[in-house]
């Protein structure tokens, strides 16, 4: 493990959407608070709603909010994070027997409505019979990478990591399901992270994989566009199903949408 040296990243997002009737939305955009990431004047504008409430996220990493609006809602959020998050060798990382691990990570070895892992236990069984462990993890994300090609467009909203894995295309929402299908159908915990990262082209909200291996939990991107010392935490989940940037319940026009984010000395 190398020694952790501090990022600042300067995040903004920026979402514009019309709704019709007075409508519940549930919005996950603000990097969450913890030991390695912290904001410095954070800032959340939203143009005028008739409710307002935070609710923990997923495992309670960051927070969601609650909101009712009618007609058309802006959302700015803007903050500067400062990240101090060690360089870990992954592929020294050693395995842990799955009935060793801790309860609350066991969700993470099943099947999801994205990731249907089980369906990739004869694959990874027959090519990477030899690895466990870090090692293991390292190996399936070269493979992710070395297989896949980042071409928008080519997925939806409905594509799970079968369809992509045999596309072999997609974005970064592909990537994290096919690397998190992998990782579970080969015994290791894994969950879906949604983040900010600076180098992500197109700029956007980021998709990575997040892996339980030797105790703790680390980030991982296939796509190779973003690194676990310079992201930016949003939420986690077993798929992009559980953390939506924003879910409307109700009927919604999209009008704009933009993500930046630098890294600020």
């Amino acid at each position: 493990m190398t020694a952790a040296a501090t990022v600042t990243l300067s995040i903004h997002s920026h979402l514009v959407y019309d709704y019709a009737e007075p409508t519940d939305i549930l919005v996950q955009v603000e990097a969450a608070h913890r030991a390695d990431q912290v904001p410095h004047a954070p800032e959340l504008w939203l143009t005028p709603v008739t409710h307002f409430t935070r609710v923990p996220g997923h495992d309670e990493v960051g927070e969601r909010v609650w909101l009712r609006t009618e007609g058309r809602m802006a959302l700015d959020y803007k903050a500067r994070m400062a990240i101090t998050r060690p360089a870990i060798d992954l592929a020294a990382l050693p395995g842990t027997d799955p009935r060793l691990l801790p309860g609350e990570v066991i969700d993470y070895l099943m099947p999801s409505r994205f990731c249907p892992s089980d369906r990739f236990v004869e694959f990874v069984s027959s090519e990477f019979a030899d690895l466990s462990g870090g090692a293991c993890v390292a190996a399936l994300r070269d493979w992710v990478a070395g297989s896949m090609t980042y071409v928008p467009g080519v997925s939806h909203a409905g594509t799970c990591a079968t369809d992509t894995f045999v596309q072999r295309q997609g974005v970064c929402r592909d990537y994290a399901h096919l690397l998190i299908s992998l990782l579970r159908a080969a015994s290791i915990p894994a969950r879906y992270a949604s983040v900010y990262a600076p180098d992500v082209t197109p700029p956007d909200f980021h998709a990575v994989a997040e892996v339980f291996v030797d105790g703790a939990w680390h980030l991982v991107d296939a796509t190779g566009m973003a690194n676990a010392s310079d992201i930016a935490l949003i939420g986690v989940g077993r798929d992009a199903a559980d953390i939506p940037f924003l879910s409307s319940f109700g009927q919604a026009t999209f009008v704009e949408q933009f993500v930046t984010v630098e890294r600020f000395s």
